[in-house]
């Protein structure tokens, strides 16, 4: 198991009295967005400034790594987003990259990047922009500075002919901007030695060496590679006499054992060294070189490995003359020129599944490989290009006993002395992973488990199984005094699982960081795995992730009590597989909180649907939570949890209890005929029932879906029933044509609960009343009716008989 590492915190947090007075009664959700200075020579004291949001209540750092002691945390008097800390750097502590998070009395922050320096610091001095101005600084130090807009800074430095000069940028390794350094050494007469954009040991970053020509003085420049830059284009330039190697050879070698190894590139000539292994394995393990001239700022990055290495023997261009390789060793060799091409032979058993992993660019080559597997005729049996990124991976089952071959080369036909891979082949074997999954994209949000005093905090964890199944559980033997862990191993068919922390009311209000592990539910099954978090430092355009930062460790804090609590009523009767709940959640309030509270349902077992969110209003103490489930739900008890957010003076979280959710399956099902009908007329639906669980009581049924000016009543029944008729009535105006998306809503009274699902479909057709047939006779009428006389039609009179009629009228009125 991983070990866990707590920073040394002994300082007492100040807070200005001006600030206590207008501080809220809670707050929550510090943040973090980069610390200043970006980095510190180790066995020094440094000044520290975090800076992110509401940190005025912080109380210690907590570091990834051993090597650090925090004292004098302070908050900023005149601004809460701001604390400081001095941090003593030990000796011997750890060159290169660390990741610092900051814990208040209410949270923790998200975390970011520190990096430690061997050399003394000095700062960049302005104006150092011009060739003929450069400021002088002398070898085997660190410089601090920052790149604007079109900028080019110039350092010079002294040193003797045949002296090393080395040169090696941070900048978007700091994680602050998109910086793309460039560096360059230049002599006296401004002729360019060396230069480099992109190193593939540094990525985006650069790292130059030269030997110097002649006694004098030389520049190195510093800009950004396509002349950018801005306030945030920090960086850390260590010049010196180190060696700064582009390649070690082999990239690996077995754990708990001594390895020679070779250092190359840059103006290291065949730098030999041994170094003893860890006896557990170690992704962020690194090798560094040093001479007389001093250590490498940062390490070659170097495979940890179970088994021994094979190494390749020149010449191996064909399957002729294939280095003779043996397994489980790793094949290691270089692509040392244009067009170079190895080859290694070895045995295998037959059914024998191998893992044929290639490594090369994750060991920061600039090899980008091809590998190929051939039998002993020469028949290419299997290969790959890019399945691990530029890396190549495949997975082959030997047909039989005997020699095979494997070849390598650069997908460009390129090589050079730093063309460094290994290859390595292992049985197929089971791998666990755990994690959080991200609530919002390249978010930190909730990869960190926080809970208040007398509460509870909810996460769903998820698993990434390899090569085998089962259900798995987590080992909570190593949380922090003061919290419990609820969780139910994790089924065999899901990939994640709820886990709920409570706080005792009288838990220490502590954190730290811990390896959250899980394991395969049978003992027997010696399978396990830890948690692992990412942070994406630098994203470009179209998502591209130019630096990240992964850690195996998590971090577990009890902040002080908040002012709201979530319960769950527990529902006393199931939800049915086409059905649907209304979950109730209930609110415990502090006097004076009244703030709204949006609630999730993050864990929804398979078939099982939610709302997004649902929000307590403000002032209220409950609300519904509408869920739902499929017609393939499946169907068992499960434990579920809401978990709500409100504004405390920040965001603050908490869960309800694992609560039982069961998922059964629906207690009938109706078969409905179809039926048709005329406009205006009344017609029945039958249903013939299928009692598949029954139930006491009376049920009801309603019919869904119906066009408008249609109409039925709903239906009571019980589980006696075996067939149910639904009369319904159209109107002239109902719309005829046919209607498909009628359904049944049934709803079952279960231990005072409504269960509510749907069954049945059908189809109601309306159509038009047909016209009376031609000579049909009429037809008798129900009640007789007197006749009355025909009247005769007015007679139409002509044009000049109506003007004659109207002068007539006229005459008439005039006498009288």
């Amino acid at each position: 198991m991983l070990q866990k590492y707590r920073s040394v915190c002994t300082g007492v947090l100040t807070i200005a009295l001006g600030l206590l007075l207008v501080a809220p009664a809670w707050a929550a959700d510090p943040g973090l967005n980069y610390v200043r200075p970006r980095g510190g020579q180790r066995g020094t004291e440094v000044s520290l400034t975090f800076i992110g949001a509401r940190l005025s209540d912080a109380v210690e750092i907590l570091s990834y790594k051993k090597g650090f002691e925090f004292k004098e945390i302070k908050a900023n008097p005149k601004n809460a987003n701001i604390c400081t800390a001095i941090v003593k750097i030990a000796p011997d502590c750890a060159l290169g990259e660390h990741t610092f998070q900051v814990r208040t009395k209410s949270g923790v922050s998200d975390y970011k990047t520190f990096w430690v320096g061997q050399f003394p610091e000095v700062a960049e001095k302005e104006p150092n922009s011009e060739f003929e101005t450069p400021q002088p600084i002398e070898l085997n130090h660190t410089v601090t500075g920052i790149v604007q807009n079109e900028d080019v800074d110039h350092y010079i430095v002294t040193a003797k002919k045949g002296q090393r000069i080395s040169a090696e940028i941070e900048g978007i390794r700091l994680a602050t901007t998109l910086f793309d350094p460039y560096i360059a050494i230049l002599d006296e007469k401004r002729f360019e030695l060396k230069a480099e954009d992109d190193l593939p040991l540094l990525r985006n970053d650069a790292a130059i060496s030269v030997v110097a020509p002649a006694d004098g003085k030389y520049t190195i420049l510093v800009r950004d590679s396509s002349y950018g830059g801005n306030g945030a284009a920090f960086y850390r330039l260590h010049v010196g006499t180190y060696p700064r190697p582009t390649a070690v050879y082999p990239a690996g070698g077995q754990l708990g054992t001594k390895q020679q190894v070779t250092f190359k590139g840059n103006t290291i000539d065949n730098l030999v060294q041994e170094f003893q292994l860890p006896d557990k394995p170690d992704a962020e393990f690194e090798l560094f070189a040093s001479d007389a001239g001093g250590s490498a700022p940062s390490g070659n990055v170097f495979r940890l490995f179970p088994h021994g290495n094979s190494m390749e023997q020149e010449p191996n261009n064909d399957l002729k003359s294939a280095s003779a390789a043996a397994l489980p060793n790793a094949f290691n060799g270089i692509i040392e020129k244009e067009g170079d091409i190895d080859f290694f032979k070895f045995q295998a058993k037959k059914n024998q599944t191998l893992e044929i992993e290639c490594y090369a660019r994750r060991i920061r080559s600039p090899l980008d490989p091809v590998v190929n597997l051939y039998n002993a005729k020469s028949q290419r049996l299997g290969g790959n290009d890019d399945s691990r990124g530029p890396d190549s991976y495949f997975r082959y089952k030997f047909p039989a006993d005997g020699e095979y071959a494997i070849s390598i080369t650069d997908h460009l036909s390129r090589g050079g002395e730093d063309f460094v891979y290994r290859i390595e082949m292992l049985p197929v074997s089971p791998e666990l992973e755990l994690g959080i999954p991200r609530n919002a994209r390249y978010s930190q949000e909730r990869q960190r488990i926080v809970v208040a005093r007398g509460n509870r905090f909810a996460a769903i964890v998820s698993a990434k199984r390899s090569n085998f199944g089962g259900e798995i559980a987590l080992d909570t033997s190593n949380f922090p005094k003061g919290i419990k862990v609820i969780a139910e191993p994790m089924a065999a068919n899901l990939t994640t699982m709820p886990v709920v922390f409570e706080a005792a009311a009288d838990a220490p209000v502590e954190g730290e960081l811990i390896a959250l592990t899980g394991r395969h539910a049978d003992p027997k099954q010696n399978i396990s795995g830890v948690f692992t978090n990412r942070a994406d430092l630098v994203r470009v355009r179209n998502n591209q992730l130019l630096w990240l930062k992964d850690v195996a460790q998590i971090p577990v804090v009890v902040v002080e009590e908040l002012p709201f609590k979530l319960d769950i009523v527990e529902p006393k009767a199931p939800l049915t597989r086409n059905g649907s709940m209304q979950l109730k959640v209930v609110v415990t309030r502090k006097e004076g909180f009244d703030e709204p509270i949006t609630l999730q349902f993050p864990f929804r077992p398979p078939g099982v649907g939610a709302s997004s969110r649902v929000t307590i209003p403000k002032g209220k103490n409950e609300v519904f939570y509408p869920i739902n489930a499929n017609s393939k739900a499946e169907m068992k008890k499960w434990k579920v949890f809401v978990i709500g957010s409100a504004n405390v003076g920040g965001n603050a979280w908490v869960s309800s209890q694992l609560a039982p959710l069961e998922v059964a399956d629906s207690f009938v099902d109706l078969d409905l005929a179809r039926t048709a009908v005329e406009q205006g007329q009344e017609t029945e639906i039958i249903c013939k029932v299928n009692m598949k669980n029954p139930f006491d009581g009376d049920a009801k049924i309603k019919l869904v879906g119906l066009p408008p000016k249609v109409t039925t009543e709903d239906i009571s029944f019980n589980k006696e029933s075996k067939e149910l008729v639904f009369k319904v009535k159209t109107d002239p105006a109902s719309p005829q044509g046919r209607h498909k998306s009628l359904f049944c809503q049934v709803e079952i009274p279960i231990n005072g609960e409504n269960v509510v699902h749907t069954t049945g479909r059908t189809e109601l057709r309306i159509d038009k009343p047909a016209p009376p047939k031609k000579d049909e006779p009429a037809k008798p009428a129900t009640v007789a009716k007197k006749e009355e006389p025909k009247k005769e039609a007015p007679k139409r009179l002509t044009r000049l008989e109506q003007l004659r009629l109207d002068a007539q009228k006229r005459l008439e009125s005039g006498t009288k």
